[in-house]
């Protein structure tokens, strides 16, 4: 793939955002464009999917472009290299009873995503490698041949810490004593803590308030993604979680940020006014969950989100079952260009069938 490996070399030499929307967007369409012939060419389950109802390009923008319900990736094996190349398979949490999805990365794929995630992050976290307390347990990382997604978020964001410390056993209960040396050792500086979403706040802040106790991490950034649906249902949002987290470990900075299983290494961070911004490897549509049209600036839609990294696999364009909004473009009070956006939740299982059936043909 050496025309498509040229097309993104200009992606590395950039902010991840400092291009304006438009041309952004002139940038993604030629790579976007080239991954989408390539993963014709070598995935047949893709080639007869984009063939339902979608031109063979080129493609006048973006939303032109063919995709995937994501949900496919829990149904087949989609993959656009031969099985000897798999070096990782990548695997959801399957959660909710269903299977989880599976994603195949090649070597040169893997190193991509790395690549751009560390990108993106160094962006909002800066270069220095803190000390790095993650709310998980390290049994998450025992099998090194299949890669959770669990697995693999610690991994790629372990590169940013040192001295990685496990805040839970393999019980998934506090390991309280090695927590409160982490604390004593490393409190007084800059610290980063990792973990998803809902463990934070189940594993972390619930046993911390159940223990009577406090951690004390004024200088700590949180970083975090992922689980929101659950804490929906404990009425937890954003705000009552930053809150939870200042009162119960001191720390202040807690950022969030978007991204999934399909499509490791494009992240969509959160910036200080609570915006989730599309970096330059990505973008983010919003369609209309009854016709699947581009829905304007301001309105909730299904989320569509695009990643020029995935060249093994037909990730590039996905049809999420994620609700969001975008809010503006170009003009986020924080200083980055592009999309800005927040995701308001999954789409109602009542309502999911009005997408999936737009390529029934290509259902198993």
């Amino acid at each position: 793939m050496t025309d498509y490996e040229a097309l993104l070399e200009p992606f590395w030499q950039l902010s991840p955002y400092e291009l304006s929307q438009a041309d952004k967007e002139r940038e993604l369409l030629l790579v976007l464009s080239a991954l989408d012939q390539h993963h014709r060419q070598h995935c047949p389950e893709y080639a007869r999917i984009a063939g339902l109802g979608f031109c063979d390009g080129p493609y006048p923008s973006l939303s032109d472009l063919p995709y995937l319900a994501v949900r496919l990736f829990k149904h087949m094996p989609l993959k656009s290299i031969a099985e000897q190349d798999v070096y990782k398979l990548l695997q959801s949490s399957g959660t909710s009873g269903q299977a989880p999805s599976r994603i195949f990365l090649d070597q040169s794929t893997s190193k991509r995503q790395s690549r751009a995630l560390v990108k993106i992050l160094q962006n909002v976290l800066g270069k220095a490698r803190l000390p790095m307390l993650i709310i998980d347990s390290p049994a998450v990382l025992k099998d090194r041949n299949l890669f959770s997604a669990r697995g693999a978020g610690i991994q790629g964001l372990a590169f940013f810490g040192r001295e990685h410390t496990y805040a839970l056993d393999e019980q998934m209960q506090p390991n309280w004593p090695v927590i409160d040396e982490f604390v004593q050792k490393h409190g007084r500086g800059p610290v980063l803590l990792f973990g998803f979403t809902f463990m934070v706040w189940l594993h972390l802040l619930e046993s911390l308030h159940e223990a009577n106790k406090t951690l004390n991490l004024p200088q700590g950034v949180l970083l975090h993604s992922g689980g929101w649906k659950k804490l929906e249902a404990q009425k937890v949002d954003n705000s009552l979680f930053k809150q939870r987290v200042k009162q119960l470990t001191g720390v202040s900075q807690v950022v969030n940020f978007y991204g999934m299983a399909e499509q490791v290494g494009s992240v969509f961070v959160e910036c200080k006014q609570g915006h989730l911004h599309a970096p330059l490897f990505a973008d983010v549509l919003v369609r209309n969950p009854y016709d699947l049209t581009v829905s304007p600036v301001g309105e909730s839609g299904l989320l569509q989100v695009l990643s020029v990294l995935p060249s093994s696999y037909p990730g590039h364009s996905l049809l999420t079952e994620d609700m969001g909004t975008i809010h503006g473009v170009d003009d986020c009070p924080c200083g980055r260009k592009g999309k800005y956006f927040s995701v308001s939740g999954r789409l109602p299982k009542s309502e999911v069938r009005g997408c999936s059936d737009t390529h029934s043909g290509a259902r198993l």
